[in-house]
């Protein structure tokens, strides 16, 4: 097995008033577990170009067995970081600009709700099907109920997945209703 921490940089030809500059972005791994993936319900902010530049790298596992549950009156899978516990989650590896990284801890809510931290990902080489561990970007959520713990904990997440508790989209979901405190409150668990 190799372990790689990849520092890519993507040069880009940007319009200038008389002709094109180039520069060059720096590039993240992104480890995506929950409405992100393909297929799923937020997957349209990894594809949006005005996001900022993600492609996928494949799929990936993590290192270190974690919480996966759905939870709130509208069903968000979370990861939780309580290392040991769970299983190993199956999710996607992308590869994002900081200007799409950017987007997505406004999307999670990052350092406010959910944490980003680099973590150990596992991923199989196409033709060599040997194993690849990436360091990649994982958003968890740090601070949580205990009771949370107490959930069904899942391996890999899909909104329309056995479970029947499909992810409600945001434009649907009552402004006035404070999902994070079902999550977070004063008995929040902090296990860092």
């Amino acid at each position: 097995m190799t372990t790689v921490l990849m520092i890519k940089f993507l040069s880009v030809a940007v319009p200038k008033q008389r002709g094109y500059v180039h520069t060059t972005r720096m590039m993240h791994n992104v480890f995506v577990y929950g409405t992100l993936k393909r297929d799923e319900p937020n997957n349209y902010w990894l594809v949006d170009k005005k996001n900022g530049h993600s492609s996928f790298v494949g799929e990936g596992t993590t290192k270190i067995k974690y919480p996966l549950v759905i939870a709130t009156k509208y069903n968000i899978p979370f990861l939780l970081h309580k290392p040991g516990t769970g299983h190993l989650v199956k999710g996607e590896v992308y590869e994002v600009d900081d200007a799409m990284l950017s987007k997505l801890d406004i999307l999670e809510d990052h350092p406010n709700y959910y944490i980003r931290e680099l973590d150990d990902i596992t991923t199989i080489k196409d033709q060599s099907n040997e194993e690849v561990t990436f360091k990649c970007w994982v958003y968890f959520l740090k601070k949580f109920k205990p009771e949370l713990l107490r959930r069904p904990m899942l391996e890999c997440y899909s909104s329309s997945g056995a479970h029947g508790l499909p992810y409600m989209d945001r434009s649907k979901r009552d402004p006035y209703h404070n999902y994070k405190s079902e999550i977070k409150g004063d008995n929040s668990l902090d296990p860092s």
